[in-house]
């Protein structure tokens, strides 16, 4: 291609609205332009990147033996609502009526649908299991779209569904898409993780997010050093604490054995948060502990919970935990709650003097712990060496006081350091990621809801056990940028890259640069290179900056001056190193170039 036969309309500064390098990247890049609020055009650079990783996706996953449907973006009312999300989806769901008054929604998500059309076609035992996928625009009314095709509203999506008879072929199925997953993003060339993850609103009983590594990340990522452990921070466990059995202890051991204190009270004017209260009596963050007080979304229940002073409450573990137990969804109390129950304003909650009827809930690292520091339910007050004897943990709705470490809980979030709850022997580090696709073990929640059931080989009606995958195609493009750039531009893996190679004849005036230019480029091309010639009549350093902007792996620079002695240079983007070869070698070499970089990308 002629780069001057090109819409690819490069800008000198980034966009006043961007936010993340992604989105200043694409939108400087000339791959994007902004229609509404989160909502973009795909110009012919981005669009390219894009079709490529859909490309990938689709071959993969038809290696992996799934089959390509494609569903309709306005769906039905009626079918959401039989599954029960119409109402649960909430304002992110951008409904409308046609001229006939009938509701509608721009699909967001496709269980409902591609469970309505499995009902209808599937009928036996003997058509399972079954893999169906598309990729498809989608549309999620976020509150607030930004960071360009991160988090926008419109986004390119593939999404699979597939069907069973039994869990053990469903779950055989769930294990074959994680592999799929991990081909699809190395043959991209990124930098991955697999992670444990919460299910979120899709359900079902367990899933993986798939998380490429970048600093601008916003999620959070804890791996072990030392196994393969690797989730979500808000799905991560803690590993208890181990509590030594004094029975086995050698008396001198016991006796320097902490002691339980009398609780004392001090006055700690103004000083609510911990750090302030750690510093204020001079002691580490880990020897207090924080009340925080919660209130549930329906009624006005509230309870306390107690995690140590250098930790934080993991609320996806707390709501999962207070689910099973019959207890509404719950969020931080207001102020003026937390007054009323502990009757000190916040930040002077404690455990020791609450009502009866406020049931407390304590994290594992809690458990063992002695003499340690908490609000004393007054203003400017505080309690040194508070014991859990003290105050009852208590657990389940009915308000029941626990014994034992069964009353105490994995509430809170994981942080760098701690002990791999998988083998014990590592520790966890922590690592910024992007989610580009999500893998689901529904089960039967679908099913059940919409009676998609097939006959057994007794003849008896069964509910189909369901997986979920999706994979953010667009948002992959994006994730590609920032974790591939530098302060010139992007840096493509060269399986996405929207061309492998430019061509930059340094003066298109020079007929003596522009025959190699040619000659180099028509060589790239019957070799089967994508390759662009800039035949743009601007200063060269114009044409550099342009190239080092889009992110073309390879350039090969045509100058006046090497070519004298009959050389060009052919430089990695990557690895910014020029190699000086002669105009006959160039293609040759050049594609040399692009092969291991998509050997080492793939």
């Amino acid at each position: 291609m002629l780069y001057s036969k090109l819409l690819i309309p490069t800008l000198k500064d980034d966009p006043a609205e961007a936010e993340v390098i992604s989105h200043r990247l694409m939108v400087r890049a000339g791959m994007i332009r902004k229609v509404a609020a989160g909502i973009y055009d795909y110009l012919p650079l981005g669009w390219r990147t894009v079709r490529k990783v859909a490309e990938i996706v689709r071959q993969e996953m038809d290696r992996a033996g799934a089959q390509e449907v494609m569903l309709p973006a306005v769906q039905p009312s009626e079918l959401w609502k039989e599954s029960g999300r119409w109402d649960y989806y909430g304002k992110e769901l951008l409904r409308l009526k046609d001229r006939h008054d009938r509701e509608f929604c721009i699909a967001p998500t496709a269980e409902e649908v591609i469970t309505d059309l499995v009902r209808r076609e599937v009928k036996s035992y003997r058509q399972l299991p079954m893999n169906l996928y598309q990729i498809q625009t989608k549309f999620r009314d976020e509150i607030r779209p930004r960071f360009g095709l991160m988090r926008g509203r419109e986004f390119i999506m593939k999404d699979a569904y597939s069907f069973h008879k039994d869990t053990a072929s469903a779950e055989a199925e769930y294990w074959n898409m994680y592999e799929t997953y991990k081909r699809i993003f190395t043959r991209c060339g990124l930098n991955f993780r697999a992670v444990e993850a919460d299910t979120g609103n899709i359900g079902g009983s367990f899933s993986h997010e798939f998380m490429v590594l970048a600093e601008t990340g916003e999620d959070f990522i804890a791996s072990c050093d030392s196994c393969d452990y690797a989730a979500n921070v808000e799905k991560a466990e803690c590993r208890e604490p181990e509590i030594v059995d004094k029975s086995r202890l050698p008396r001198e051991m016991l006796e320097e054995e902490e002691v339980e204190l009398p609780i004392e009270k001090v006055h700690t004017p103004g000083k609510k948060t911990v750090e302030e209260v750690a510093e204020y009596l001079h002691v580490p963050l880990k020897k207090i502990v924080k009340t925080l007080i919660y209130k549930s979304a329906i009624g006005s229940k509230s309870l306390a919970i107690l995690v140590r002073g250098d930790h934080e409450v993991n609320e996806i573990k707390l709501n999962r935990f207070l689910e099973s137990s019959g207890f509404s969804e719950v969020a931080l109390a207001d102020n003026e709650t937390v007054e009323r129950v502990t009757g000190a304003p916040s930040g002077f909650a404690g455990p020791v003097g609450l009502p009866k009827d406020v049931p407390i809930i304590a994290d594992k690292a809690v458990l063992g712990m002695k003499n340690f520091i908490t609000g004393g339910n007054e203003a400017d007050t505080h309690l040194p060496n508070v014991n859990i004897k003290d105050f009852a943990i208590q657990l389940g709705i009915g308000y029941l006081a626990a014994q034992g470490k069964e009353a105490f809980l994995d509430l809170r979030k994981i942080v760098s350091g701690d002990p791999c709850p998988k083998c014990g022997t590592g520790k966890i580090e922590i690592f910024k990621g992007i989610e580009v696709g999500h893998i689901f073990m529904l089960g039967t929640k679908y099913s059940e809801a919409m009676k998609c059931t097939y006959k057994d080989d007794n003849g008896d009606d069964k509910p189909m056990i369901m997986g979920c995958y999706g994979i953010g195609v667009s948002r992959t493009a994006a994730a590609a940028i920032e974790q591939n750039n530098d302060k010139n531009g992007i840096i493509w893996p060269a399986p996405i890259a929207p061309f492998e190679v430019i061509v930059l004849p340094l003066n298109v005036n020079d007929k003596g640069v522009m025959d190699a230019a040619t000659e180099i480029y028509n060589a790239l091309k019957k070799a089967g290179v994508e390759v662009i010639l800039d035949d743009r009549e601007l200063r060269a350093g114009f044409k550099f900056k342009d190239a080092d902007l889009i992110g073309f792996p390879v350039s090969v620079v045509v100058g006046e001056k090497n070519l004298k002695d009959g050389l060009v240079e052919v430089k990695s983007r990557s690895a910014g190193e020029a190699l000086r070869v002669r105009v006959s070698e160039a293609a040759r070499k050049t594609g040399e170039i692009i092969n291991e970089k998509k050997g080492t990308d793939c």
